[in-house]
């Protein structure tokens, strides 16, 4: 684990309570009950709608959610926005990328927690960031324009941001969306890969279910704002809940690292 990562109470990593969100006068999220260990993957997946994102950016502090939030076992309310941001980083579906940047300069803003108003990042600030980028087979682009990147690499680049700030719980609000195949099986292997060797928290969420249900330890299910299923891939990937809350037509099979759900398309009336 980094030395940067900051130290904060035992208990889980995430632990979500009667958690009510509501957004421009309309409920997204109604009583959301969770509990993530240190050092699980949990994606959350549900139809468009169903509050995903929401409950991500509640976790991360990006909405209100007084009292119904604790972070390795101190409450989110508590935490100044500095110190949540050592513990939290989020890789948001459409990161704002000003035009212009170039990698090495948008990776060390993920060194702003450290870096004192009105200073400069430090000497260390900087190695953090190259060990970083060397650590993501990012060192050749370190000069390139963001912009001028491949979805992979850009997502690579995305991923090496969050992992400067020391945290230890990540957030990837849909990390493959606009990714092929490929890319899409070299990121989600990375991000597993930097969970294993240093221990970090990986909450997600993902439209992919075979591509979900391969990498998740855990996979919570919401419908119109509520946790509807929760448990091992196999128990929330059924042909059940899915024909009930996305209202879908699948087959789930058997696959090497976690069911398959494989679209048919549904029988004509008679």
């Amino acid at each position: 684990m980094s030395p940067d990562q900051t130290a904060v109470a035992g208990g889980p990593a995430v632990q979500v309570r009667g958690l009510h969100v509501s957004l421009d006068g309309t409920p997204i999220l109604t009583g959301v009950d969770l509990t993530i260990a240190v050092g699980e993957w949990v994606t959350v997946i549900g139809p468009n709608g169903a509050g995903k994102s929401t409950l991500l950016r509640a976790i991360g502090g990006l909405l209100p959610a007084p009292e119904a939030i604790t972070l390795f076992g101190t409450p989110s309310a508590a935490l100044r926005r500095r110190d949540r941001a050592r513990v939290v980083a989020t890789v948001a579906q459409s990161p704002v990328v000003p035009p212009g940047m170039s990698v090495l300069d948008y990776v060390l803003l993920g060194r702003t927690p450290y870096i004192p108003p009105l200073g400069r990042e430090s000497a260390a600030d900087v190695d953090a960031v190259h060990e970083v980028l060397h650590r993501l087979d990012l060192v050749g682009f370190h000069r390139r324009e963001l912009a001028t990147l491949s979805g992979g690499e850009r997502q690579r680049v995305f991923l090496a941001r969050a992992l400067a700030q020391g945290a230890t719980l990540l957030l990837l609000d849909e990390p493959t969306s606009a990714l092929d195949i490929g890319h899409q099986q070299e990121v989600l292997e990375l991000v597993d890969t930097l969970r294993r060797e240093n221990g970090f928290t990986v909450v997600a969420t993902m439209h992919d279910l075979s591509l979900a249900g391969e990498y998740a330890d855990r996979m919570v299910m919401l419908a119109d704002g509520q946790v509807v299923a929760s448990g091992t891939p196999n128990e929330v990937l059924t042909e059940h809940l899915l024909a009930t809350h996305y209202r879908a037509s699948v087959r789930v099979v058997p696959g090497a690292h976690g069911p398959l759900v494989v679209p048919v398309r549904p029988r004509p009336a008679p």
